[in-house]
């Protein structure tokens, strides 16, 4: 569609930038704390704060920590908290099976959380490479291939295992195929009718990845990739295949991650199918920013607020960012 528009002079665009209160009334987009999720990584024991070296400012919390965390968060106006484990090497296995464990520390901080900070929502991930010794998201059979089926029966288990602990979302990361329907008929025939699913639908095996790896305990441990079921960043129509069988499968929300390299998906994802629609800032992402700010190469408040408003004009509906309370406090 053709726009008219007057010719110059008639039509000058400056005229609506001159001034602060015009600028704020004829912004096409905002950002408010209610946009954003804050990813937060728990640990054992009381008391403990553990500094990620890979990513400045972030930490590992113990689970009454993750409590202070969570009422800051509701303080500065941000509505949910993503958690990540950090299981301890002796209760990793090949099979995983510390996700099954309702007494594991994921399940833990939920209770923790829901009791504490009731109305903070709770969105927790579901994938195995929190408790695989071999860092994959999935079974792996003796071949070296991740097996999808036999995955699924698992992550079916640790979803009714963390919604039986009271989380408000499951977000499966793994990227299996099919998954998201089966967890969903799961979640109803157990009685969690309520609980939503978030489907990281467009996950990219990306480079960003490698703080977060530091975070979870699984950087070391990884052998080989994860290629074989995290997208190729050289496709675009593919991610719309795999949102369009998330959402048919009953997923109330899907996710594009990484963030900032994606906003082009972000885009497509909101024009084909308008649903709500989140991004994950991940973890390489955060990092460069604070090196630039570091290296003087930029303000870092300007850099969070500018990176999240670009979420925002690409389609987003909320961002997980671990610079999330930050920018919060920014928006005040």
């Amino acid at each position: 569609m053709t726009i008219p528009t007057a010719p110059y002079p008639a039509l000058r665009l400056r005229r609506t930038r001159a001034h602060a209160w015009s600028r704020a009334m004829f912004a096409e987009n905002r950002l408010h704390p209610s946009d954003l999720i804050w990813p937060l990584f728990v640990t054992e024991g009381s008391g403990v704060e553990e500094p990620i070296s890979s990513l400045p400012g972030v930490s590992r919390w113990s689970v009454d920590l993750i409590v202070a965390r969570a009422k800051e968060a509701m303080a500065a106006g941000i509505p949910c908290i993503a958690l990540f484990p950090n299981t301890q090497a002796e209760r990793r296995s090949d099979d995983g099976k510390e996700a099954l464990n309702p007494d594991n520390l994921m399940c833990r901080a939920i209770r923790a959380l829901k009791n504490a900070v009731p109305d903070i929502g709770v969105l927790t991930d579901v994938a195995l490479d929190p408790y695989t010794a071999h860092g994959q998201d999935g079974l792996v059979d003796d071949r070296g291939r991740i097996v999808n089926d036999a995955t699924i029966d698992v992550l079916i288990g640790q979803s009714l295992n963390q919604a039986a602990a009271g989380a408000d979302i499951i977000a499966p990361s793994d990227m299996m195929d099919g998954r998201v329907g089966l967890i969903r008929a799961a979640l109803e025939q157990n009685g969690h009718q309520d609980v939503q699913i978030m489907a990281y639908a467009a996950k990219y095996a990306s480079a960003f990845y490698g703080p977060f790896r530091d975070a979870v305990g699984s950087r070391g441990l990884l052998k080989g990739d994860k290629k074989t079921y995290q997208m190729d960043p050289a496709n675009a129509q593919e991610a719309l295949r795999e949102v369009a069988l998330d959402l048919a499968e009953g997923a109330d929300s899907v996710m594009v991650k990484p963030g900032l390299p994606y906003l082009d998906i972000v885009r497509a994802v909101k024009e084909r199918f308008a649903v709500p629609v989140f991004a994950y800032q991940v973890s390489g992402e955060y990092a460069m920013i604070e090196a630039a700010a570091a290296a003087g190469a930029g303000d870092r408040d300007a850099l969070v607020l500018e990176t999240l408003m670009s979420f925002k004009r690409a389609g987003c509906t909320g961002v997980l960012t671990y610079h999330a309370l930050h920018a919060a406090r920014l928006m005040e």
